[in-house]
């Protein structure tokens, strides 16, 4: 049953990720007084540019292809590694969360690759600044995994999850959890390329850090970036939605609907992040991606001590 929980999640993941996407849009919108794009305009256009042929340069080799596959699979895998609120992973044992951490950095080692492949000084720029920023953020997620380890005793991310409820949310770890959420929440946003680190929407090439790096990537190649995009949003917020959410009702169905709504809300605040914040400069990234190295140390502190 516990693995027939976990695969539900991970075919909901599959199928839901890009709605993500659409949720943050449409709160955009409405934050501006428009009505948005369709609900389903993700899946339209992965469909699109999975009828288009990919085009290369000359001067890439197999790396360049080799990135966006990895770049998708990478997290695809990562996703039967994690619960969602009271939902049990697929795939559980002790110290999987560092398993499925190294999964999101080898997708991102991967895509950083691609984009040097093609000797552009601009993917060149970019992926320069997403390895000077993940080196930041990666701390901060290990930390505050490693809090939450310390917090229920526990060393996979199924237990970790099921040892995080109500009981905890109105007990004296209760700092803790919440030190611990903000940062997950910090890395959340850098590690997707939400507002205020980057700008999934901007055009300028100056000040991208994540488009610029797939600029020469069409068609199929393309569409594997932004689906696997969607699935690391996915992914990193099942983990601060599990830390939040106190439901933990021991019923598939209550679980599956506590931990969807979940997402559902963190999609909707993070297009409220991105409606009423202006992306920081990028001499102020390093600051925020450390204060959430910050955050996760205190709650670490707070708990072991």
């Amino acid at each position: 049953m516990l693995a027939f929980s976990g695969l539900i999640h991970a075919a909901l993941a599959i199928l839901l990720a890009p709605l993500l996407l659409s949720i943050i849009h449409r709160t955009k919108a409405a934050f501006a007084g428009r009505r948005g794009q369709p609900w389903l305009q993700p899946y339209w256009e992965l469909g699109k540019l999975l009828r288009k042929s990919a085009v290369y340069s000359h001067t890439t080799t197999p790396l360049f292809v080799l990135g966006p596959i990895v770049g998708c699979t990478a997290p695809l895998l990562a996703l039967f590694f994690l619960p969602l609120a009271g939902v049990p992973a697929f795939i559980s044992f002790p110290g999987d969360f560092v398993l499925a951490a190294y999964l999101l950095g080898l997708a991102r080692f991967c895509t950083v690759t691609s984009a040097l492949d093609t000797g552009s000084s601009f993917e060149g720029m970019g992926a320069s600044r997403e390895v000077c920023f993940s080196a930041l953020a990666e701390p901060a997620l290990l930390l505050a995994l490693t809090s939450l380890v310390a917090l229920t005793h526990q060393l996979s991310l199924t237990q970790i999850m099921a040892g995080l409820g109500h009981g905890v949310l109105v007990s004296a770890a209760a700092p803790a959890l919440l030190l611990a959420a903000a940062a997950l929440m910090i890395v959340f946003l850098a590690e997707n390329a939400r507002i205020p680190v980057d700008d999934p929407t901007t055009h300028l090439e100056l000040t991208m850090i994540h488009e610029v790096m797939v600029l020469d990537h069409s068609g199929p190649d393309l569409a594997l970036i932004q689906y696997g995009a969607s699935l690391k949003l996915w992914v990193l917020g099942s983990l601060l939605v599990g830390v939040l959410t106190p439901v933990r009702s021991g019923s598939l169905a209550g679980d599956l609907a506590a931990g969807l709504a979940g997402m559902v809300l963190l999609a909707v605040l993070t297009g409220c992040i991105e409606s009423g914040m202006a992306r920081l400069r990028l001499l102020r990234v390093p600051q925020f991606l450390i204060a959430a190295s910050i955050l996760a140390t205190l709650a670490l502190v707070l708990v072991v001590r």
